[in-house]
């Protein structure tokens, strides 16, 4: 019964919010979908991969809930105008927005050109700035919350992800300065900094390309499972909490981090046994 319970009042959490959903085709995007429409808001799923969120929309409809589902690209002016144009089509507003659209570029600096950088923050930091930008007048209108998916690697650098790492320190830094820019209009801001999450970004190659069918390096020890990620994540939302670090994992690495830096980096540059060739 208690669970029972529990389940009917979360329910109610977000009844009557609309939440807009960037990189909602798989892992975190899409946990966080289910879970928000699980706890009664109305989802709009945002991805390159139209299909996946045809089918996620479909299934999150088919067991209750409300889901719309868009094409985006978050590197591109045009899709993401778009995609606003769309929400007010459907006289949509947005509660919520859920910046999570991402991947990750790995390998040694002397490996990397300069077109994977920028390729890396095409994507992590202005694929942001978009969306925040475009969501900008109807997040004013509802005094609503922008959700920005950083890292672990946003606080914590380490050898061989110095891009991926320089994107999530400039998402990190973004929230920070838009508490206080737009605090005036009643927007919150959420930073969630993720450690290891069961999802595709470590199949991902360093063109944004999935490869579904690779073995994820992460040990699935310390992999947490989506659900339980977006569980966490949904309930930060909810108490309105500035950042929050997620995974057991993640949080000891940050604290470590911050208060005795370099016997931690010296620990990860002489063996990261979560390593892509």
């Amino acid at each position: 019964m208690g669970s029972t319970f529990w389940r009917r009042r979360t329910s109610a959490r977000f009844s009557g919010k609309t939440v807009l959903i960037t990189g909602a085709s798989s892992g975190i995007g899409a946990a966080l979908a289910r879970e928000f429409a699980r706890q009664g808001a109305r989802v709009i799923l945002s991805a390159r991969r139209l299909q996946r969120i045809e089918s996620l929309a479909r299934e999150i409809n088919a067991g209750g809930g409300t889901a719309y589902a868009f094409a985006c690209d978050v590197t591109r002016d045009r899709d993401v105008d778009s995609l606003i144009a769309a929400i007010r089509l459907h006289d949509l507003p947005i509660d919520i927005l859920v910046a999570n659209a991402g991947f990750a570029v790995s390998g040694k600096f002397q490996d990397l050109s300069l077109e994977d950088y920028r390729l890396q923050f095409e994507t992590n930091v202005f694929g942001v700035l978009r969306t925040v930008r475009a969501s900008l007048a109807a997040l004013r209108r509802t005094r609503g919350c922008i959700v920005l998916i950083g890292s672990v690697a946003g606080h914590v650098p380490s050898p061989r992800q110095s891009a991926y790492s320089m994107s999530k320190f400039a998402v990190r830094a973004l929230a920070q300065g838009l508490r206080g820019d737009l605090r005036g209009d009643g927007i919150a801001v959420t930073l969630v900094s993720p450690g290891y999450i069961d999802s595709d970004i470590r199949r991902t190659d360093n063109r944004g390309r999935v490869h579904a069918s690779a073995a994820d390096p992460a040990p699935a020890w310390l992999r947490v499972p989506t659900p339980a990620a977006a569980r966490a994540i949904v309930a930060a939302v909810y108490r309105h909490k500035r950042e929050q670090v997620i995974t057991g994992h993640g949080k000891l690495l940050v604290w470590l981090y911050r208060h005795f830096p370099w016997t931690l980096y010296g620990a990860l540059d002489r063996g990261r046994h979560l390593r892509r060739d």
